[in-house]
């Protein structure tokens, strides 16, 4: 099996798991291709969890979650030294905690202060956890994919800029349609008649991790032409020069993108462009994953938030007026 037959098993298994929700079962794909971490948006009971915990389910790795909390303490996350004695020698002992798995289920991340959030900052970037002077590395392939729901809630705290910078990508999921809500009333159901009667499920087959790692090296040799690296980079530009576009653009933004969200949207339009079987990376594919990679990176201004501008607004207008090298 290839290692894009094997993905393209994941995303089908997955899809038939979460009902309705296609788009963000390939957005997991795409980030866990590019080898980063993803922020999963939504009102509570929009499948956020099970969307995550299904890939864990069809891809054969480790799973952690952790639940977030208002007392949760950073050592919580990346564990702790712990003094052990046996008689003959006493000495300190690193107890890992559970960001010590492949795949990572931050649940409802935004129900924690900062300085939890932040523990996980070194583990999204360098893939390493650093206790007591001591650096230890993270199993491959890693990844944290995080859920929270919007800071209009009671009992959230706003994600620092540092870390929203972190996540590859900030995807939205919404409400299913009717038709498919139908589906997820009959495959609910269906899953519950099958604990109730002790029917055997149908066997998972799941997918070897080594076609993660080898599909990174495939991506990594998918081509990118000089006109969409220039079409890429005045996208970010028009974040940060904003009045040299647009007058909508330069009253909405107050920051635009760092570096690091040029190269999201360049790894990920090369991942979307290799899940849809072409060898090369076009103006489409950025366009295509533009709102998921930047939505998050954008600071927008006092007079937009007065406005109820949202960030997919801007990015609206952003691909509307940067032409196309």
């Amino acid at each position: 099996m290839s290692s894009l037959s094997a993905i393209k098993k994941i995303e089908e298994q997955m899809s038939k798991s979460i009902i309705g929700q296609k788009k963000v079962v390939e957005r997991i794909l795409v980030v866990l291709l590019g080898n980063g971490n993803l922020l999963l948006e939504g009102l509570p009971g929009l499948a956020k969890t099970r969307a995550i915990k299904s890939l864990a389910k069809y891809l054969d790795v480790g799973l952690s979650r952790i639940q977030f909390t208002p007392d949760l303490l950073p050592s919580d996350v990346t564990g702790t030294e712990i003094y052990v004695s046996d008689g003959s020698k006493s000495e300190f002992q690193f107890q890992p905690g559970p960001i010590f798995n492949n795949l990572i289920l931050a649940d409802e991340i935004n129900r924690s202060p900062a300085k939890v959030q932040a523990a996980l900052l070194e583990a999204m970037e360098e893939r390493q956890i650093t206790v007591a002077g001591k650096t230890y590395k993270l199993p491959k392939p890693f990844m944290v994919m995080a859920t929270q729901n919007p800071v209009e809630q009671e009992g959230t705290y706003p994600l620092p800029e540092a870390q929203m910078d972190r996540f590859l990508m900030h995807v939205k999921i919404d409400y299913p349609s009717d038709e498919n809500e139908v589906f997820i009333l009959n495959l609910v159901r269906s899953e519950e008649d099958t604990i109730k009667e002790g029917r055997e499920t149908v066997p998972i087959e799941k997918i070897d991790p080594e076609n993660v790692l080898k599909a990174r090296e495939e991506i990594n040799k998918i081509h990118v032409s000089d006109s969409v690296e220039k079409y890429i980079v005045s996208l970010i530009s028009a974040t940060r020069y904003a009045d040299k576009y647009s007058e909508n653009l330069d009253r909405w933004i107050d920051y635009g993108s760092s570096p690091r969200g040029t190269i999201a949207l360049e790894k990920c339009s090369r991942v979307f462009a290799w899940l849809n079987q072409k060898d090369f990376v076009s103006p489409d594919d950025v366009i295509a994953i533009a709102h998921d990679v930047l939505r998050h990176r954008l600071i927008l201004s006092y007079e937009a938030n007065a406005d109820r501008v949202t960030p997919d607004q801007v990015i609206d207008e952003l691909l509307n007026v940067v032409a196309v090298s």
